[in-house]
């Protein structure tokens, strides 16, 4: 437990630092995945390790001291006292900063519900109108696009059909619980933040290549996204599935080109670094359990 228990933490800090090659050079509904389950097995892990940290304190509690000591045993300190103290402040950190998370998406969630409250169980598409041009996807069973009239008004027939397109596929591939998970999981692992922001932005990269194949046209996909970016300005609702929320230049510049290639390689390299502090933590649990074991029998 000694080295295992940390390990978990020193591979957080690889993931991070990959994220933004493998968003450039692997086609993004693979990266997209991938990065999302390296994310949540990695917060795991660190989570696991620090509870592992502090559960070390028990070494230390009085009891266990005073009943080892009576059978003449020498108790061994698994880790240090401090930083089993500081594991457990950690800890208390993360369980705040995951259940701050949790409480702004379901308000995001609840203020997206209500702006398609009276509207069809079948209702697909709800047409608001407003003189802000947006639209969005919101999540759900059913899920819903949202699109101002606005925006409707801004965009040509065929770069309507691009939109509508976009926000079908965050639908259809669930592209809301992909920003979920490695959103909670930034929440639980600040060093974990880049790979949020990439699987963020893999996500509209995502819709935008499933919409130029829908329309089956990449020039046609680029001009709408541009002309809605250009119309939108600064509007932006607190919906992480915006049609122009996420570094438009780039995902205009990426349709301009020929769609990345899926690296598999490269993705399961990604995927084993969320694997790695796994195993780790799992190594670090059976050394506790056989340390205590040992002490308490």
């Amino acid at each position: 437990m000694r080295f295992d228990v940390y390990t978990p933490l020193l591979l957080s800090v690889l993931l991070p630092l990959v994220s933004p090659v493998i968003g450039r050079r692997v086609a993004p509904a693979l990266a997209a995945r991938v990065l999302a389950c390296a994310a949540v097995l990695t917060a795991a892990a660190t989570t696991w390790s620090l509870m592992l940290l502090a559960a070390a304190l028990l070494g230390d509690a009085p009891p266990v001291i005073a009943e080892a000591r009576e059978d003449g045993r020498r108790l061994v300190d698994p880790v240090p006292e401090l930083v089993g103290v500081a594991a457990l402040v950690a800890l208390l950190v993360v369980v705040h900063r995951v259940y701050r998370a949790i409480r702004c998406e379901r308000a995001t969630r609840r203020a997206l519900r209500r702006l398609c409250a009276g509207q069809p169980a079948d209702t697909e598409l709800v047409v608001a109108a407003s003189p802000v041009p947006q639209a969005f996807a919101v999540p759900g069973r059913p899920g819903r696009i949202v699109v101002t009239s606005a925006m409707l008004c801004a965009l040509e027939p065929a770069e309507r059909r691009v939109l509508l397109a976009h926000e079908r596929a965050h639908l259809a591939y669930r592209h809301g619980t992909l920003v979920t998970a490695t959103t909670l999981a930034a929440a639980a692992n600040p060093l974990l933040a880049p790979v949020r922001a990439a699987v963020t932005f893999l996500v509209e990269r995502w819709a935008d290549e499933r919409a130029a194949d829908d329309v089956g046209d990449r020039r046609t996909t680029a001009r709408a996204l541009a002309r809605a970016a250009l119309t939108a300005g600064g509007a932006r609702p607190g919906c992480a599935l915006n049609f122009t929320d996420r570094a438009v230049t780039r995902r205009i510049a990426a349709l301009q080109t020929a769609p990345p290639p899926h690296l598999r390689s490269a993705a399961l390299a990604v995927l084993a670094l969320g694997v790695l502090p796994a195993l780790g933590a799992a190594d670090a649990t059976r050394d506790l359990l056989t340390l205590l074991t040992s002490v308490l029998t």
